[in-house]
């Protein structure tokens, strides 16, 4: 057996919290499954001790409610309670708990000390999933969580390992909003690598085909070269893609944020030389590893309009566009790639390729779609895997 990753959120700093002896309640739509498991708790950008005064994981039912049949006490070392330094993360011990692949759990933990919003709380906003912050008390056994106030922000948790059967693989898949799936539907999980996840349990139940747990590693308005949310990609490498537990392979898709280059700032303009010597690295640096890595090619955006800064109405340019195309085309035909998948063919215009098709289009010309996450999952062919 194998401990492999289930699920994944990127840890970055996030604003606007605080806690007074509160329990948090957040919820993971996991992809393979198993029966035994472990759960990561970050601290990543904290800057104290983060103190966790009890934990407990079980299956969901609905909202912020769970099974107390399938709840397990979190133990680390042993312990009911522990304390996770500033800058670092803790693993729980493996609980023993029977669960499907593809389903949600709940991972309830009870914050005893006061956390004010200068502590730097580690987490992941907009996360397209409903999580839940209660009333004050330790209500980790609570089957009905008293709920006073939810966020699509997860909140500390930062993974779930499963043990799994050997040879079983773990994908990573790192990138920006776009691999994050901001403005999907939230609560309905669909996001691609979701979708990748639904792909891969369905062939292995159909005809036995190799198992993976995915990993989500996107965050929104990540570059690849500068510093952005959570780091830029090329800082960010070890801790998202190699730590992950049981990594096999990754699938990144960057560079449009580099590109856009929101504040206009002339000291972070960026060739397609630039990023495509960026994207040489992760190469380097994962098959040094082991890791088999694909690149996924940049989306059409003319025309976007998301979030401008003020007195634009966008960030697309036709310079801009140039180096996309560049960088496309070289990923086509480069072999630093273990393979390259063509999200721009699928989801791109045939009768204007420099926009996406209307059908796979949120609306704002940069971010797809339920239907064009679902179509960017589905395009990722699954013998890549074997």
């Amino acid at each position: 057996m194998d401990w492999v990753g289930t699920w994944a959120t990127t840890p970055t700093a996030t604003e606007g919290f605080a806690f007074s002896g509160q329990t948090l309640r957040m919820i993971a739509h996991i992809s393979i499954g198993g029966t035994k498991l472990r759960v990561k708790i970050s601290n990543a950008y904290g800057k104290q001790r983060l103190k966790i005064g009890a934990a407990t994981i079980a299956h969901r039912t609905d909202g912020a409610a769970i099974d107390t049949q399938t709840m397990r006490t979190l133990t680390f070392d042993g312990l009911e309670t522990t304390a996770i330094a500033a800058g670092s993360f803790a693993v729980s011990d493996e609980i023993d708990l029977e669960f499907a692949p593809l389903s949600d759990l709940t991972i309830s933990f009870y914050l005893p000390d006061d956390i004010p919003e200068g502590f730097d709380v580690t987490g992941h906003a907009t996360c397209n999933q409903t999580n839940y912050i209660s009333a004050p008390g330790d209500h980790v056994e609570a089957a009905e969580l008293p709920v006073a106030q939810s966020t699509d922000t997860f909140l500390f948790v930062s993974g779930i390992d499963v043990e799994a059967p050997a040879g079983t693989g773990g994908i990573v898949a790192l990138g920006d909003s776009l691999t994050d799936c901001n403005i999907s539907t939230v609560d309905a999980n669909n996001r691609w690598p979701d979708q990748l996840a639904r792909n891969i349990i369905a062939r292995h139940e159909k005809d036995g085909g190799r198992l993976h747990g995915v990993m989500n590693q996107g965050i929104g308005g990540s570059k690849i070269i500068h510093d952005a949310r959570g780091g830029s990609s090329l800082q960010r490498f070890d801790r998202d893609v190699i730590a992950q537990t049981g990594v096999t392979h990754l699938i990144f898709q960057l560079g449009i944020n580099d590109i856009r280059n929101r504040g206009s700032d002339p000291e972070l303009v960026v060739s397609a030389d630039d990023l495509i010597a960026g994207m040489k690295q992760m190469a380097v640096r994962a098959h040094a590893k082991g890791i088999k890595i694909y690149a996924g090619t940049l989306l059409p955006y003319e025309n976007e309009d998301y979030n401008p800064p003020p007195g634009l109405k966008g960030l697309y340019t036709e310079e801009g566009n140039q180096r996309r195309l560049a960088i496309n085309a070289w990923l086509r035909h480069t072999d630093v790639f273990d393979a390259v998948i063509d999200f721009d063919k699928e989801l791109q215009n045939p009768d204007h390729p420099n926009e996406m098709l209307p059908l796979y289009d949120c609306g704002d010309h940069l971010h797809p779609g339920d239907a064009g996450y679902i179509r960017m999952g589905d395009v990722v062919d699954l013998s890549l895997f074997d």
